[in-house]
């Protein structure tokens, strides 16, 4: 089960695929390919413009009673960028914590994928985001630690990508992925959970 906001939806319920056009069809695909002898049902329940509340709000019948083995979640850019983009009321890293752990305490004997959000500033006004998503990721760090899950440390991938190549190359606004930003968080995932 992928799920989180529209870079995980990647436009799923407007297409053919239930999975998208993103990093989980990317991961499925990739993952049939390594292992043909193995046939998981891949899930999607991303919703595009999600915050960590909506994702809590419908936790329980998207997620919870699909019954996954593997849980995969992105979420918490929205967090941040509605706070300055909308005005939004700021989501501090202890509420942020409080509510991935919710999302967390019924998954006991579930495996575990943590994404770290991300964020590689095109816009001057950009910038003013690192901080309040920094203290996010810290958080994602420390319940994938505590938690046991695997961690995909999204964000520094893709500052490290984006040192040899301009941003956009990799996210084209800032935070979503382009075709090759997808395809470096697919091998990213995969190599945390293959």
């Amino acid at each position: 089960m992928f799920t989180g906001d529209s870079i995980t939806d990647c436009h799923r319920r407007e297409t053919d695929n239930p999975l998208g056009y993103g990093y989980p069809l990317l991961v499925a695909a990739q993952f049939g390919q390594a292992h043909p002898d193995r046939a998981p049902v891949w899930l999607n329940s991303g919703i595009s413009g999600d915050t960590l509340a909506g994702l809590c709000g419908r936790w329980r019948a998207d997620v919870l009673e699909a019954r996954p083995d593997v849980v995969s979640i992105l979420i918490g850019i929205n967090d941040t960028g509605y706070r300055f983009s909308f005005g939004h009321s700021e989501v501090t890293a202890l509420e942020y914590r409080e509510g991935y752990r919710r999302l967390l305490e019924p998954l006991d004997g579930v495996r575990l994928v943590l994404i770290e959000p991300f964020l590689l500033p095109v816009k001057d006004e950009q910038w003013a985001w690192r901080a309040d998503l920094d203290a996010k990721i810290q958080v994602v760090r420390e319940l994938a630690r505590e938690y046991g899950a695997a961690l995909v440390a999204a964000d520094g991938m893709f500052a490290e990508l984006a040192a040899g190549n301009s941003p956009e190359h990799w996210l084209f606004d800032g935070v979503h992925p382009t075709p090759a930003g997808h395809q470096a968080l697919a091998h990213a995932w995969l190599r945390q959970v293959s």
